[in-house]
Order: C-alpha cells, then sequence, then structure tokens
C-alpha cells in the first residue's frame, strides 16, 4: 500500500461523516489518508472536516457520473466510499469505466445493490434463509392494502407501512388509532410517524399508487449490525440503537449476541454483499430479533465499529485496493460500550476562514 492513499467519501453533508473520517484517519494500518468529500449542497459540513470538497449534482442527474469521474481524476483519488443510497445503483453500474482510470469503488456488484435496495426482496432472502423476518404484505392497491392491514389485527394492533423501494424513514408510518388528547399533544414532537389510516389514504390517493409493504408492528429493541465481508472473510458487530432521533442513532450500545451475528453473515453471503454495509433488526414482543432492511453501503454510525475493535470502514478501502484483509472480531471487553452523538459544528467567517471543529 502507498504512504498516502486518496479517499473520496461521498455524502459530505451525512450525519455520520465525522465518524467516516475519524474511522479512516485512525486506521489500524497508520496508514496517511487524503480525504476528499463531497455534496450535492456547497455548505455541506464536510467541506470543512475533509482535505478537499466539490459540489456535485444529484444522484439522478445524467451529469453525476461524469462529474464525480473528472473529480476523482482530479483528486487522484484512490477509492471512492459511497454514503448515500441514491447513488449506488449509478456508481455500480459505472464501476467498470471508474477502474478503467485506476479508481476502486468500495461497493457490491450491481445485481447486489438492486436486490439489497429491494425491501421485499430482502425480506425473500431472510425467509429462505432462515432469519426470522416480520409478517409482511406486498400490497398494490388500496384494496390490498384495506385486506393486509386487517389481516394483521388493525386496528386493535399498530400495524406498519412503508414503500418497497426506499431509504432511511422516507414513507415510513405506523398506522395507529391512538387518540390524541392533551398530554400526548403536549409531550410528543410533531416527528412522529404514526398515522390514522383516513389520514394516509388521503395521502396516497392524490397521485399514483405506490408499491407498499405492510408488516406486523416490532414494539421490542432496534438493532443495527455493521458488517464487513471481504475475500477472507466476514464479521458482524451488532448494536442497540438506544436513542432515534429522526431515524438518526444518538446513543448506541455495542451488543454481541450470536445469533445476530450468525443473521447478519448469512444475509450477507446470500446477498453477495461486499465491503462496509450493514442491517437493522428489531425485537418482537417475544424479544425475537426481526429483519427490518439492509443498508448496503456505510451506515451513519459504523464507526462504533472502530472502538469496538473492527474498523470495517477502513477494511473497506483496504479490501477495495487489493490489500489482503484480515477481519478480526470486535473485542469481547466492547461488549456494553457506548458510542453517543451530540450535535458538533463548524463556525465558517468565509471561504478561507472557520473555527471548529467543536
Amino acid at each position: 500500500m502507498k504512504e498516502i492513499i486518496t479517499v473520496l467519501v461521498t455524502g459530505g453533508g451525512a450525519p455520520g461523516i465525522a465518524g467516516t473520517l475519524y474511522a479512516l484517519r485512525h486506521n489500524p494500518d497508520g496508514i496517511k489518508v487524503k480525504i476528499v468529500t463531497c455534496d450535492v449542497r456547497s455548505n455541506a459540513v464536510g467541506r470543512y472536516l475533509a482535505d478537499e470538497f466539490y459540489v456535485v449534482p444529484p444522484a439522478e442527474s445524467p451529469d453525476f457520473v461524469t462529474m464525480l469521474l473528472q473529480i476523482a481524476t482530479k483528486a487522484q483519488v484512490d477509492v471512492i466510499l459511497p454514503q448515500v443510497t441514491r447513488e449506488l445503483l449509478p456508481l455500480a453500474t459505472n464501476s467498470a469505466l471508474f477502474e478503467s482510470r485506476g479508481i476502486k469503488i468500495a461497493i457490491s456488484a450491481k445485481k447486489t445493490i438492486e436486490q439489497a435496495n429491494d425491501k421485499w426482496i430482502v425480506l425473500e432472502v431472510a425467509k429462505r434463509c432462515g432469519v426470522p423476518c416480520p409478517e409482511s404484505i406486498l400490497t398494490k392497491s388500496e384494496a390490498e392494502l384495506l385486506q393486509a392491514i386487517r389481516y394483521l389485527g388493525y386496528p386493535k394492533n399498530k400495524v406498519v407501512v412503508k414503500p418497497r423501494l426506499s431509504n432511511g424513514l422516507r414513507g415510513l408510518r405506523i398506522l395507529s388509532e391512538q387518540p390524541w388528547d392533551v398530554a400526548r399533544f403536549l409531550s410528543e414532537k410533531p416527528e412522529s410517524i404514526e398515522i390514522s389510516l383516513n389520514n394516509l389514504l388521503a395521502i396516497l390517493r392524490s397521485g399514483e399508487w405506490p408499491e407498499l409493504i405492510v408488516q406486523e408492528f416490532l414494539p421490542g429493541v432496534e438493532y443495527t449490525v455493521d458488517v464487513f465481508r471481504g475475500r477472507n472473510g466476514t464479521i458482524a458487530v451488532p448494536r442497540i440503537r438506544e436513542e432515534i432521533r429522526s431515524g438518526i442513532t444518538f446513543q448506541t450500545k455495542v451488543d454481541l449476541r450470536p445469533d445476530l451475528q450468525f443473521y447478519a453473515i448469512k444475509l450477507s453471503e446470500e446477498l453477495d454483499l461486499k465491503y462496509a454495509f450493514g442491517f437493522q433488526f428489531k425485537a418482537s414482543d417475544h424479544g425475537i430479533p426481526k429483519l427490518l432492511e439492509c443498508n448496503p453501503r456505510v451506515q451513519g454510525t459504523m464507526v462504533t465499529a472502530a472502538f469496538a475493535g473492527s474498523n470495517v470502514i477502513w477494511w473497506a478501502v483496504k479490501e477495495a485496493l487489493g490489500e489482503g484483509v484480515l477481519p478480526t472480531d470486535p473485542d469481547p471487553e466492547a461488549h456494553g460500550m457506548r458510542f453517543i452523538r451530540y450535535w458538533g459544528g463548524v463556525a465558517v467567517y468565509d471561504e478561507k476562514k472557520t473555527a471548529g471543529p467543536i
């Protein structure tokens, strides 16, 4: 490996950008890493945390791949580390183009990305390989939606509704007829994802009806599993999402459950995922962790795995470069370790003067 390598991290404004950069700069091999970030916004915080920064068009733009290739060539990038779900498919589709310029992308194959981004396919794969998952029904119309929620016990039971294709909390709703009173109105923030059936139908009837997955509601603990898979092995680092705000983990605790490690590794092999990625699980009322979805990219709080002794982010870069990675299991003493995120920031006076970060 070169004395200095250059890594382009996309999603420079992502909530987890500081953690990703920390994992790269504090890699266990002591390699110096020059970090380039990019984002669709010119004032993304990654601009002030990285060595270089560029503005890119949205992933849906026909200019996205061309622009990113120009940036990577200009900055003499060795590896691209994608953090944005929407960018994965165009990057996987054009990986050979980047490869022809000597630029590696730490990303799974196109077919794998297509499957991993499809929540229904991921559930089908989980069922096939014996990984517990919530009872789920794919619906394509209002009639099918109504039939599915009744089958799952609504309105007595809460029911989850989410798009087949989406990322983060986009489109996710929990159907509930729990009444609003003054106490609830004053105590809950307006970002609640609970919604009544009538309000959901009013939204869905206003446009083209999407494919929706209707699922049993899981009331238990939520888990994220950070995973690395390379030529020489796979490791998984499970953790509890103890505090979540707007879908972002603010406090997480390492919980080295063998069952979650087994499920994550099994799914990784079945989907043929590579490099750094993750899965989310949630416990049923009987305490059984069931699969929610797959994130075929670097996850927002994945730096936790580095503090637990398994720097999966760095290993992804190293694997992409063709270096031999011998992944090591997390330190047993890391079981119970907490990672606590806080609001930090950078003061920006002008293009040349900043203060922080804090």
